[in-house]
C-alpha cells in the first residue's frame, strides 16, 4: 500500500477544488494545508469531513511564501542557508510553527494527522528541533506521521530525475529521521513524486508509471495538482496536468500493473507496526 497527497491545499481555488475532487474519486487519501494560503480560510471549512472519510489532513509547514506572522520572508536558498549556518532565530521559527498549529487547529477543530513543509523546509536544522519539541508540547495522546523525503533505492529518470530527490534528502532527511525516531514519531517509508515540472501531460504519465513500479508498501507519492490555470501561479500549467492524469481513465490501470493499493498513511503505518 502507499499514499498519495496532495501538497498545497489553500494556494489557490484550484489546487483545493483538485485535492476534494481527487479525495472524492478515492486517488488521494491525504491533504496538506497551507494555513497562510490565499484560499485556506474559504476552503478548509470542506476539509472538516474529510477525516471521517479516511482522508489524513495535514498541515504544509510553510516559512518561505506564507508565513503568518509578520518579518521579513526568506528564499528557500536563504532559509537554506541560515540554517546550516546556524543563523536561525529559533525563537521566531517556533512562535511561527506555533501559530500555523493554532490555525490549523481553530479550523479543523483538531490536530494535524501529519505534519510536512512546504519546499521540505521542516526538515532543515534548527527547524526540526523547534517543530518536534512543539509537537511534544502540543502531545494530544496521538502521534501524527512526519514526512520523510528519502528518495526509493535505485530510482533513476536520468540525470535530473536523479539529482533533485537526492539533494532534497541530502538537506536533513536522515537528521528527522534519527529525530523523530528518538521520539516516536513515525513516517513514510520513500518520498515519491519529485520532479522539474516539466513535460506536460505526457512526461507526468510516464513519471506516475515509474513512480508505481518503484513504489513500495509504506511510500507517499505527493502531487500538485490544480483543476484551473491561475496565472500568478509559476506552477500552473505543471498543476493542470498532473490533475489530468491523476483523474484520468488510465489511473487505475496504472495501478493494477505495479499491483499497489492506495491508503491513508496513518493507516498503513498503523499495519505496518501492527497498532
Amino acid at each position: 500500500m502507499i499514499c498519495l497527497c496532495v501538497d498545497d491545499f489553500g494556494m489557490h481555488s484550484g489546487v483545493d477544488s483538485a485535492a476534494l475532487r481527487l479525495a472524492e474519486m478515492g486517488r488521494v487519501h491525504a491533504v496538506s494545508v497551507l494555513v497562510g494560503g490565499k484560499s485556506w480560510v474559504a476552503s478548509s471549512p470542506s476539509l472538516r469531513g474529510m477525516h471521517a472519510l479516511g482522508i489524513d489532513i495535514g498541515l504544509h509547514l510553510d516559512l518561505t511564501e506564507t508565513p503568518l506572522l509578520g518579518g521579513p520572508h526568506r528564499t528557500l536558498r536563504e532559509m537554506i542557508l541560515d540554517s546550516y549556518l546556524r543563523r536561525l532565530d529559533r525563537r521566531v521559527i517556533r512562535a511561527e510553527i506555533r501559530a500555523q498549529f493554532d490555525a490549523f487547529e481553530q479550523a479543523m477543530g483538531r490536530g494535524p494527522a501529519f505534519i510536512d513543509g512546504h519546499q521540505h523546509v521542516h526538515q532543515l536544522p534548527g527547524v526540526r528541533s523547534e517543530l518536534l519539541a512543539e509537537l511534544q508540547a502540543r502531545d494530544r495522546g496521538s502521534m501524527p506521521w512526519i514526512r520523510s523525503a528519502r528518495p526509493p533505492h535505485g530510482w533513476s529518470s536520468g540525470v535530473a530525475g536523479w539529482f533533485k530527490p537526492r539533494v532534497i534528502a541530502w538537506l536533513g532527511s536522515g537528521g528527522l529521521q534519527s529525530a523523530a525516531r528518538r521520539r516516536g514519531y513515525p513516517q513514510n517509508r520513500h518520498l515519491l513524486g519529485v520532479y522539474d515540472f516539466r513535460g506536460g501531460r505526457s512526461r507526468y504519465r510516464e513519471l506516475l508509471d515509474k513512480w508505481f513500479g518503484s513504489a513500495s508498501d509504506g511510500d507517499l507519492l505527493m502531487c500538485h495538482p490544480s483543476q484551473t490555470l491561475h496565472e500568478s501561479d509559476p506552477l500552473g500549467r505543471a498543476r493542470q496536468a498532473e490533475f489530468e492524469v491523476l483523474s484520468g481513465a488510465e489511473f487505475d490501470a496504472a495501478l493494477q500493473r505495479a499491483r499497489l493499493q492506495l491508503a491513508p498513511m496513518s493507516r498503513i503505518l498503523e499495519r505496518r507496526h501492527g497498532g
